[in-house]
């Protein structure tokens, strides 16, 4: 009995030392505060180095268009240098015209795309879902999607005239489409599995709809919402060019008739700028906790 003691003893002694882990050269592992640590190193000189190389991407296409512009032949009348353009972005934002335009056009943006989104997303889960619906309605929606916005343009312009309306008319087609479509596969694609669960717990519709098909689709309501706004934004800018006469697009034109190059330039820019934050914003909203599939049931 006492040797059986011992012999549990000398066990119970050994058995901490023998459940730790070693690595392959022999020594015990890092602690989890190191490991975090290096994972936090690594993610910051990760940042630092996406940072570093947008910067040079920007860098790199500054100077191109500076090399191009002293060496082409051109006159800054014809080919304006970043530093003229610089200046001109400077000179409307403090008469305020820029302002002006700006707001203008993410105005008819905003108005024709939150349309677009309170009529497109409960038509593409109701395509998605009945399916006489989708027969019904499917091929009229697959014959008007490949048609251009701007093809619209004349009749947008005899129907609603001259001002905001052919714009936003323009901005809601361009919208629209691709979140029905995107929204319909979506809705189409989800696994049978989970409305036989639904069915199991007795769920009603209205806790179908709101458990199951919206955190489904979700995500690619934020890939179609992404793509559709920056056609969205690429729309509004040829429509200001011929239907109304305030926002960037008419901003550019109206240079391009006054010869300031400088100002066509600086309207390109600043259109690039904003289609760029909104892409941001977008995605953005597509990477919260809420906008991912199992979100709704934490």
């Amino acid at each position: 009995m006492q040797v059986r003691a011992q012999q549990k003893e000398t066990d119970r002694q050994l058995a901490p030392a023998a459940e730790k882990p070693v690595n392959a050269g022999g020594s015990p592992p890092a602690s989890p505060s190191k490991n975090n640590w290096r994972k936090k190193v690594t993610g910051f000189f990760s940042k630092r180095m996406k940072a570093w190389l947008m910067t040079a991407g920007i860098s790199v296409f500054i100077l191109l268009w500076e090399l191009t512009a002293r060496f082409s032949g051109w006159s800054d009348h014809v080919f304006p240098r970043p530093m003229v353009v610089a200046g001109s972005i400077y000179e409307l934002f403090i008469s305020g015209v820029l302002i002006e335009h700006t707001v203008a056009s993410l105005f008819r943006v905003t108005l024709g795309f939150y349309l677009a989104v309170i009529l497109a997303i409960p038509l593409g889960i109701v395509l998605g879902r009945v399916k006489t619906i989708h027969l019904l309605l499917g091929p009229t929606i697959q014959l008007l999607r490949p048609i251009s916005p701007l093809a619209w343009i004349p009749l947008a312009m005899l129907w609603f005239g001259i001002g905001d309306p052919p714009a936003v008319f323009l901005i809601f087609l361009s919208s629209f489409f691709p979140l029905v479509v995107s929204i319909s596969v979506a809705s189409r694609s989800i696994n049978s599995v989970f409305f036989q669960v639904a069915a199991n717990f007795n769920f009603t519709r209205m806790e179908t709809f709101t458990k199951i098909i919206i955190p489904a689709i979700i995500p690619a309501v934020a890939t179609a919402l992404r793509i559709s706004i920056t056609i969205a934004w690429v729309v509004v800018v040829a429509a200001e060019m011929i239907a109304v006469q305030s926002g960037l697009g008419y901003l550019i034109l109206d240079s391009r008739n006054a010869l300031r190059m400088d100002y066509v330039m600086a309207g390109m820019i600043v259109i690039g700028i904003i289609g760029l934050l909104l892409d941001i914003v977008i995605k953005r909203l597509g990477k919260i906790d809420s906008a991912k599939w199992g979100a709704v049931f934490d």
